[in-house]
């Protein structure tokens, strides 16, 4: 079910085919799968999926995690993202995130995430992340949850 209200009431990620393939409550953690696809390639010469897909997938796994800790729909909002790239992800593969949320007070939550391409000990980029917590936006009801289709192969 998270997976489904995931992609379908974020259109940026149903558009880069983001999935979520697996989350824990305990530590409140979330894997997310960004598919290789051409269009994605940043640089056409090394076949590497442009940093902002990257960055993408990293700010989602981040705010997914934040949402596992809460244990309830609430509206949230990046605050900061800083991502570390150690080096360029593999050409033409898929990339795994890996996000945790370490900490949540009232108002912020605090994120660490990484992205890796098969070897989670070896990432090619890093996530240290901040969202602000009850802003403005609509939270999904109950009711909406339960009604969102949910995707093929994902965690649902």
């Amino acid at each position: 079910m998270m997976n489904a209200a995931f992609r379908d009431f974020v259109p940026h990620n149903k558009e880069l085919g983001l999935t979520i393939i697996a989350a824990t409550v305990v530590p409140p953690t979330v894997t997310l799968k960004l598919p290789f696809d051409e269009r994605l390639i940043g640089n056409p010469f090394t076949g590497v999926i442009h940093g902002g897909a990257v960055t993408t997938l990293l700010d989602a796994a981040c705010g997914a995690s934040v949402y596992v800790k809460l244990q309830e729909p609430t509206p949230i909002a990046t605050l900061d993202l800083r991502i570390d790239f150690l080096g360029r992800a593999p050409a033409r593969r898929e990339i795994t995130a890996i996000a945790e949320c370490i900490h949540a007070t009232a108002d912020v939550a605090f994120v660490r995430a990484k992205a890796f391409v098969d070897d989670e000990s070896k990432p090619f980029a890093l996530a240290a992340a901040t969202f602000a917590l009850s802003t403005q936006g609509r939270a999904l009801t109950d009711k909406e949850m339960r009604n969102v289709e949910p995707t093929r192969g994902g965690s649902q």
